[in-house]
């Protein structure tokens, strides 16, 4: 990925002290070569800036954008009300609640407002990218191939895992 190439997804988050979480989904698509921006804007804050971003993202050639919010967590549905573009919400935990409010915000969205939400935290923000991901395989092959490759490495993983595990056992 270099910076000449136009970001096909958006990253948004309210507050910059969502990075930490959100930064989950730009190690993701970086790992994918997916070229992506990320922003801070607020749904309370910023709104009228928050809506010229989720207005004019396709335009921009942006095809899906990945919100991450805690507490109140408006942001996303504030974007998917007036984007055509997927919106994946990632619930943050930013209160005592420890993001089940922000889970249930961003869940709850009303019908004709579609937001695909992911898990609370980290996990969420992974899961968003390769999320996005694949969106973005539904009409690029090669990143389809990479995905695939993907799976198959996770599942190697995990067989690893297993086999170091039962050479373990065996010497209980």
């Amino acid at each position: 990925m270099n910076a000449a190439t136009p970001p096909l997804v958006g990253i948004l988050m309210g507050s910059d002290s969502d990075f930490d979480v959100m930064r989950e989904a730009g190690r993701v698509l970086k790992a994918f070569d997916i070229a992506f921006e990320m922003l801070v804007t607020s749904a309370h804050r910023t709104p009228e800036r928050t809506h010229q971003y989720a207005i004019r993202a396709r335009e921009r050639g942006l095809q899906v954008l990945i919100v991450g919010a805690g507490a109140a967590a408006h942001l996303a549905g504030v974007v998917a009300a007036v984007t055509p573009l997927p919106v994946i919400g990632v619930p943050l935990s930013a209160t005592g609640l420890q993001g089940m409010d922000a889970l249930l915000a961003t869940v709850q969205m009303p019908g004709g407002i579609p937001v695909a939400t992911m898990a609370i935290g980290k996990a969420g923000a992974t899961n968003a990218a390769l999320y996005a991901i694949r969106i973005l395989a539904l009409t690029r092959p090669d990143l389809a191939d990479r995905l695939n490759a993907y799976h198959l490495d996770m599942a190697r993983s995990v067989e690893k895992k297993n086999q170091l595990l039962q050479e373990r056992l065996a010497d209980l």
